[in-house]
């Protein structure tokens, strides 16, 4: 089965200041999600797109890249308010259950970071046995899925060696997340078997079809996914 493209409106961890426009190019492809960061629109526009990403039939992420508990409440309580379908990254604490609820209370989908993260753009540090341990724990919690920042991975000798145990040893979703970037990592995306991936940044810089537009990229890595165009 094909991985699942989260087209994030993102470059350098924090949404561009045109996404709508962007989201206008490419609203009738069959993309599988739309997403964003918390950072770099205004509150307002945020909504504004996650309505209008909904209005076209899709469901959306907010990816949330901030490590500190305080820090981390309240973009969660603005993706429930707002309405996304799924709160991706943050750092796991207790207290994020009180928001984004759990069984039959739940109100958004909720796919954490795992491992010790830190810095903006994000880099992912921790032993291998480590990083497998916590996503064990924190799929036990009930956690829906998990954001692993597989190429922001500070081993990068041991990035294919983390995506075979995470993807063996944990049964919920997996979206492979950040500086998919080229031909073969994407080719290694979809041989590895992760549920989904996300790629902004490379988009906006062309990396698929250097010589194309913005809408090309991304077309020429849906067809690479099968989809038909």
């Amino acid at each position: 089965m094909m991985p699942k493209l989260i087209l994030m409106f993102t470059l350098n961890d924090m949404t561009v200041p045109d996404a709508i426009d962007y989201f206008e190019q490419v609203k009738d492809l069959p993309v599988d999600f739309f997403g964003f960061k918390e950072i770099g629109l205004e509150p307002e526009k945020m909504q504004l797109l996650n309505d209008k990403i909904h209005q076209a039939g899709f469901k959306s992420f907010l990816e949330v890249v901030e490590y500190d508990e305080e820090a981390i409440l309240g973009p969660a309580k603005m993706a429930v308010d707002m309405g996304f379908d799924y709160l991706m990254g943050t750092i796991y604490y207790p207290s994020i259950w009180d928001i984004v609820g759990k069984g039959n209370n739940k109100k958004i989908n909720y796919f954490p970071f795992f491992g010790k993260i830190y810095d903006r753009p994000s880099i992912l540090d921790g032993s291998i046995d480590e990083l497998v341990n916590e996503a064990k724990q924190l799929e036990a919690l009930g956690v829906d899925g998990f954001d692993l920042l597989l190429y922001r991975y500070k081993y990068p000798e041991k990035i294919d060696e983390l995506a075979k145990r995470v993807l063996n040893e944990i049964k919920v979703p997996v979206v492979s997340a950040g500086s998919i970037n080229s031909w073969d990592r994407l080719q290694a995306t979809i041989d590895q078997g992760f549920w989904g991936f996300t790629i902004g940044g490379a988009f906006f810089e062309k990396k698929f079809v250097p010589d194309g537009s913005y809408r090309d990229n991304v077309i020429a890595v849906l067809r690479k996914l099968g989809k038909n165009i």
